[in-house]
This record gives structure tokens, sequence and C-alpha cells, in this order.
């Protein structure tokens, strides 16, 4: 299978909304470009479980392979506080909320223009009881 070619910016777009599918929050998206060589985004995102880290992880995974787009790299699946895909142009960051705040990727790249994306709305309306 080869290797599908995808603008990093549609691509980080595209991933935030496989974490909110899976409920993941605080969905933040920082431009690394011209600051880093390493990648030109992060996604970054919490997640409350580890149950919930393995199913945004494995979603995101499963949904971009079936449009031929796979991860370089794997790292942190055995713990789960911290799960990281590399997708070379993409970095994403699922992690626990302790751990994000440990590590505080967003304080390190202060400098990077970022975008939060918006939290799904409940549509299930009001509870009942």
């Amino acid at each position: 299978m080869a290797r599908r070619i995808v603008k990093g910016d549609d691509l980080a777009l595209r991933i935030a909304g496989l974490i909110q599918e899976k409920k993941g929050h605080e969905v933040v998206i920082l431009d690394l470009r011209g600051l880093t060589s390493m990648a030109d985004y992060f996604v970054i995102c919490s997640a409350d479980s580890d149950p919930q880290v393995r199913a945004i992880t494995g979603h995101i995974r499963d949904r971009l392979l079936q449009q031929t787009i796979k991860p370089w790299h794997i790292e942190g699946q055995t713990s789960s506080s911290w799960v990281l895909l590399d997708f070379i142009d993409v970095v994403v960051h699922i992690f626990k909320p302790e751990a994000r705040g440990f590590y505080g990727l967003e304080r390190l790249w202060g400098d990077a223009p970022r975008k939060t994306i918006e939290e799904e709305n409940d549509t299930a309306g009001p509870d009942p009881g």
C-alpha cells in the first residue's frame, strides 16, 4: 500500500475531528512551521482514562489507514498516559490530564501560533432527571 501525501494543515484538522469523535477534549493545534524542523504541527488533546487514550489512538490510526495515511511511528501505547503518533509533518500527542500538565507542551512551544478546536456540543438536550 503506497503512503498517501496529505498537506500538514489538512491532516492536523482531520486528526482533530477524529479526536472529537472519541470525545477527546482540550484539542489544540500548534503551528510549528518556522520554529523547528521536527514537525509542522502538533495536535494535542486530553483523554480522561487509559481506555479513552487507547480508543482515540486506535481510531486515528485505523481511520487514517483506511485512507492510506500511515503513522511513521507510535510511542507510549503501553503506559497510556501519553501516546504519540508521528505522521512526519503532524505529530499527535494524546495525554491524560496530569501528564499533559506535567510535560507542558503548550508552554514549551509558547511562541507557536495555536488553534483551539471548539468542543462539540452535546445535542442530547437537557437531562430529564
